[in-house]
């Protein structure tokens, strides 16, 4: 359960993040001047927000899986065993 809630607080956040860059890469990158701001808001929400919070998703889930070391192990015998 742990590792579902990090792994959606990490999309969410790289929805956010990617829904901003996007649209910022299409106002500097785009040659069209007729629509530009609604052109850069819809690839920023639907194109790469969506993109890069499904990356983050993965990346969150797998990034916060406990440690898997080796456990305790038996227990050390003691001097009079």
């Amino acid at each position: 359960m742990r590792r579902l809630l990090i792994g959606l607080l990490a999309g969410c956040v790289g929805y956010v993040a990617g829904a901003f860059l996007g649209g910022w890469l299409i106002s500097v990158a785009s040659s069209n001047t007729h629509d530009l701001s609604v052109e850069a808001a819809m690839t920023g929400a639907f194109v790469t927000g969506p993109l890069t919070a499904i990356v983050a998703f993965v990346v969150g889930f797998i990034w916060s899986k406990r440690p898997s070391g080796p456990g305790p192990g038996p227990a050390k015998a003691g001097p009079y065993d």
